[in-house]
């Protein structure tokens, strides 16, 4: 399940657990257990988060749905990750700087949503990529990032009149989707913006 290097107390695995099981409250050993407790519990955030259009949105806000997803697993859910985090050679954000980092996705995409529903399609869709992109590189989570981004992306879908997106593309195209997520270190998005406007729909 673990797809990334990190260091510190939140790297810790469970004892006598399969490799890649992260240390969690209720101790389940296996792999397929804490991936069934996490598929149940994010299908029943996204049931609760889904169909209410928000006026506004904070970091806050997604921190507490963090918590809420995870928070019968993960002693640190919600929490912002203390720990460095690296996918192979590439380095998320360090660990020290995301308060600042998540403060500036506020300011740059959070505050924005009230506008979606009146932005051209185009608009929505690189507003949609950057902030996807800018969250993962943030990575502000010890673990789940990438699905929390997915959900958030879907809130702002929904927000712009669109349904949620379609991700089946973006698994069977993951290696172009994590080369798509690097380029956006230089502000190069239009990877991420294809792969938004193929899998938007009305």
């Amino acid at each position: 399940m673990n797809r990334y290097d990190a260091t510190g107390h939140e790297a810790e695995e469970q004892p006598g657990a399969e490799p890649g099981v992260l240390r969690n409250l209720p101790g389940l050993t296996s792999l397929q257990d804490i991936t069934e407790a996490e598929t149940e519990l994010l299908s029943d955030l996204s049931a609760h988060v889904l169909p209410k259009l928000l006026d506004t949105l904070t970091f806050a806000d997604i921190q507490r749905w963090h918590h809420q997803w995870l928070g019968h697993l993960y002693q640190w859910a919600g929490q912002l990750r203390t720990v460095n985090m690296s996918k192979g050679d590439f380095h998320f954000a360090a660990a020290d700087q995301l308060p600042r980092l998540v403060s500036t996705f506020e300011r740059d995409f959070l505050t924005q949503l009230s506008d979606l529903e009146t932005m051209p399609e185009e608009t929505v869709i690189r507003y949609l990529a950057q902030s996807h992109v800018e969250f993962i590189l943030i990575h502000p989570f010890r673990e789940g990032n990438g699905r929390v981004s997915r959900l958030l992306l879907n809130v702002m879908a929904l927000q712009a009149g669109f349904q949620p997106l379609d991700y089946q593309l973006w698994e069977e195209n993951k290696e172009f989707y994590f080369k798509a997520i690097q380029a956006g270190v230089s502000g190069d998005y239009q990877h991420v913006e294809r792969l938004v406007r193929d899998s938007l729909t009305q």
